[in-house]
């Protein structure tokens, strides 16, 4: 019904700078470990309704995407 977490679509993007680093010969074990910085909320509502219960509107509003 609600998902949040990282959006993966930039953790994709960002995956291709450590690729251009390591062809361009760094090395792997000294690159620096980077956490996700974008994250996402998703709410289902066909599955809020299935279960009873209603989202409020400001939730609504604050999510990235809203599955009808």
């Amino acid at each position: 019904m609600l998902s949040y977490g990282p959006d993966l679509i930039d953790i994709w993007r960002r995956t291709a700078s450590y690729v251009d680093r390591i062809l361009r010969g760094a090395k792997p074990a000294e690159l620096p470990v980077q956490l996700p910085t974008k994250f996402e909320l998703v709410i289902n509502l066909k599955t809020a309704k299935a279960l009873g219960l209603t989202i409020p509107e400001t939730l609504l509003a604050t999510a990235d995407e809203v599955i009808q």
